[in-house]
């Protein structure tokens, strides 16, 4: 019996760690064909051929989400090696925590170059793809961040994650009928994303914070069971925290 993954060519992007190797992982158990995208190329190939030597088809490829071209390539890849793309999962991303009277310019910056750019240019690769193959399925990952605003420290991180949600909502809207769109919103998940704060006191926070996190396969199988959904029905947000989480 298939469960609607089976044989289907997946994109990740940030799939070096945490949530998006833990999803290449399961994803591949499932029968999918996953094409990994970070930059730590030699941290992707480990991975992909951990996937292939347990039967799994796997490709790599060094991508960089604030370079369009890089997105571009990655796409190209995928089609190269598996000739479709069937889902696309901007999942790379940054989390810099640091209140905003410390004007740490220059992370605000990487952020929304990594969580929004990035996302945007990953859509941007895919689109055509999905508009000419008539379906496709995008998957970006937001946070609970944004849904409320993670303060104090993290007003410019709810900001990217906020547009992460306003854009894939926009984005549904404009491709619908035959291309889906979901949004995941994790809480704490374990992943190097809580090792993003450059700010000493915020970083101890978020730290402390994180102690509730719960494994990144939890967002996995979430995003397997988007996925594994008849055509004709488009998961469109998800939103999964620790049971401890209050935020």
């Amino acid at each position: 019996m298939s469960n609607n993954i089976q044989g289907k060519v997946v994109v990740i992007t940030g799939a070096s760690s945490g949530l998006g190797e833990a999803t290449a992982r399961h994803l591949a158990a499932l029968g999918a064909k996953v094409v990994l995208g970070a930059r730590r190329l030699e941290r992707l190939q480990t991975i992909a051929q951990d996937i292939m030597t347990a039967g799994g088809e796997a490709a790599a490829f060094a991508v960089d989400v604030t370079r369009q071209q890089d997105l571009e390539a990655l796409v190209q890849g995928a089609l190269d090696a598996f000739g479709r793309v069937d889902v696309m999962i901007n999942n790379a991303g940054l989390m810099a925590i640091s209140p905003i009277r410390e004007r740490r310019i220059d992370e605000w910056d990487r952020m929304i170059d990594i969580n929004v750019k990035g996302v945007l240019y990953g859509i941007a690769a895919a689109l055509p793809v999905f508009e000419q193959q008539n379906s496709g399925h995008f998957i970006n990952i937001s946070s609970v961040a944004g849904i409320k605003v993670f303060s104090p420290g993290g007003s410019v991180y709810s900001g990217t994650k906020y547009a992460v949600r306003a854009i894939s909502d926009g984005l549904r809207h404009e491709v619908g009928g035959s291309i889906r769109t979901t949004t995941i919103e994790p809480g704490a998940v374990d992943s190097e994303l809580k090792l993003g704060s450059g700010h000493q006191p915020s970083a101890e926070v978020v730290m402390e914070f994180y102690k509730q996190a719960i494994p990144a396969e939890s967002v996995a199988r979430a995003i397997a069971y988007a996925i594994e959904q008849p055509a004709d029905v488009d998961i469109n947000e998800i939103v999964l925290r620790p049971t401890a989480q209050d935020f």
